[in-house]
């Protein structure tokens, strides 16, 4: 997993631990302490941002799962 990789800067991390919440949405919520640790490292326009192509990139994959193949590609 990212987390055990020392390679990730701490802005990143924080990044990719909001992703990994808004797309693990279903245990329950994205928690205030994952949304705090993104105020240091983005402005509130990226913070947006990151939370915006999260929920768009989760949402043609749940169409892509749904649809299987009754969509020719």
């Amino acid at each position: 997993m990212w987390y055990e990789s020392p390679f990730f800067s701490p802005r990143e991390r924080a990044a990719l631990a909001w992703v990994e919440a808004l797309t693990n949405i279903q245990q329950g919520h994205a928690p205030n302490e994952l949304f705090d640790a993104l105020k240091p490292h983005f402005s509130e326009q990226e913070i947006v941002e990151i939370t915006f192509a999260t929920a768009n990139m989760n949402a043609w994959n749940r169409m892509g799962i749904g649809m299987r193949n009754v969509i020719p590609v």
